[in-house]
């Protein structure tokens, strides 16, 4: 099974470039952007599985200095 997801991130003020940059260069990552909103950072990421999806793309983003809040969104195939 694979999965892609979306993911919301709000950022500290002055922070979303940098984000963008180091979402970048994570595994599973394919897609980064700054956008406007209630969230400044999307990122399009994929693994093969919700559990791979958790303890790889998402652990690692959680390490990235900047982030204040996330907001992960699985698509859903039917």
């Amino acid at each position: 099974m694979s999965v892609t997801a979306y993911i919301l991130i709000q950022t500290e003020v002055g922070k979303a470039a940098d984000v963008v940059r180091a979402a970048r260069t994570v595994t599973g990552v394919t897609e980064a952007n700054e956008i406007t909103g209630p969230y400044d950072v999307i990122v399009r990421c994929g693994a093969e599985s919700l559990d791979a999806l958790g303890q790889n793309v998402i652990a690692s983003l959680q390490q990235v200095g900047g982030i204040t809040r996330t907001l992960t969104c699985p698509v859903v195939t039917v």
